[in-house]
């Protein structure tokens, strides 16, 4: 019985800490991503169809760039977030192309916004942190 007990107890414990590396939240499909990427614009640019449609289209193609650029840069860090940070500004460029002027500079805070949240948690352009 004690074995029993000790072998469920080192089973629970494998599984507790394998799920505790997954690490952040789950990625998702491109498609999942993008949807939630829009959904964030929608509410704080008040983005019409037309547009929720065409930046969805441009978020799905980035997402699916973005996921084969992290699997031809392998452990290759640095080469990936070059690659990432590439993308990333190639998309934003389109996506202030789709919108009004007042959707920009809206576009512009959000996006400042999310710079100083990346930074307080620690995930800032240069690693930096609290």
């Amino acid at each position: 019985m004690k074995k029993v007990f000790m072998i469920c107890a080192l089973l629970f414990s494998v599984v507790t800490f394998a799920n505790a590396q997954g690490g952040g939240r789950p990625m998702g499909t491109p498609e999942e991503r993008a949807k939630r990427m829009v959904d964030q614009l929608t509410e704080k640019l008040k983005l019409t169809e037309d547009q929720k449609t065409k930046v969805t289209a441009l978020y799905v193609e980035q997402s699916a760039a973005q996921t084969k650029a992290r699997e031809a840069a392998g452990d290759d860090r640095e080469a990936m977030r070059a690659s990432m940070m590439k993308l990333q500004g190639e998309t934003e460029k389109k996506v202030e192309a789709m919108l009004t002027e007042d959707q920009k500079k809206a576009y512009t805070a959000y996006k400042e916004e999310r710079k100083a949240a990346m930074q307080n948690r620690g995930g800032g352009p240069m690693g930096g942190g609290k």
